[in-house]
């Protein structure tokens, strides 16, 4: 696994975790009915656990496609050498990231903190956003160029259409 993967794993465990700390202390000073309310953290919970299955059913999706056209030859194991444009790729270049940006949003929902879902996600998704857009984007042109460059103008960053969203759940079209 490369450097930039494993610093990215760290970021997620430091966005979750750290989400989930602040999320609670801020639990104890802004919501503090919510924090002891059976009935909300069942309910959250439910959410949580349903928004997590779609987000693994889409990481498992995207991670298959990438698996099965995005290597050539022996690489490392979540790595690509090859630009992937078929599948949920032809329609959108990060349906991964997509799928990833409610991650936290289904953590905040399962841990049932109300600052964690209202404030902290939102945040963290937004902050994924850049990453996509700051560093994984010149990451990709570096690797791929004019290839890159070329699906970049002809593909959006996200496509949320019901056709697409079918695709990226693999449900029938």
């Amino acid at each position: 696994m490369s450097l930039s993967s494993k610093l990215r794993i760290l970021i997620w465990f430091v966005m979750l975790i750290g989400g989930g700390i602040l999320g609670f202390y801020l639990d104890s000073i802004l919501f503090t009915y919510f924090s002891s309310n059976l009935i909300f953290h069942v309910i959250t919970f439910l959410l949580g656990i349903s928004l997590l299955s779609l987000v693994l059913l889409i990481s498992k999706n995207t991670g298959r496609t990438l698996a099965k056209f995005g290597r050539k030859g022996e690489i490392k194991r979540m790595e690509t050498n090859v630009l992937v444009t078929e599948g949920i790729y032809q329609y959108m270049r990060h349906p991964m990231h997509l799928g990833l940006l409610f991650f936290p949003m289904s953590f905040a929902l399962i841990l049932g903190s109300l600052s964690f879902i209202l404030i902290i996600a939102p945040i963290e998704a937004l902050f994924m956003l850049i990453m996509i857009k700051f560093v994984e984007e010149p990451e990709v042109i570096k690797k791929f160029g004019d290839d890159y460059l070329e699906y970049k103008k002809n593909v959006p960053f996200f496509c949320i259409k019901i056709k697409c969203l079918k695709k990226l759940l693999n449900f029938p079209a």
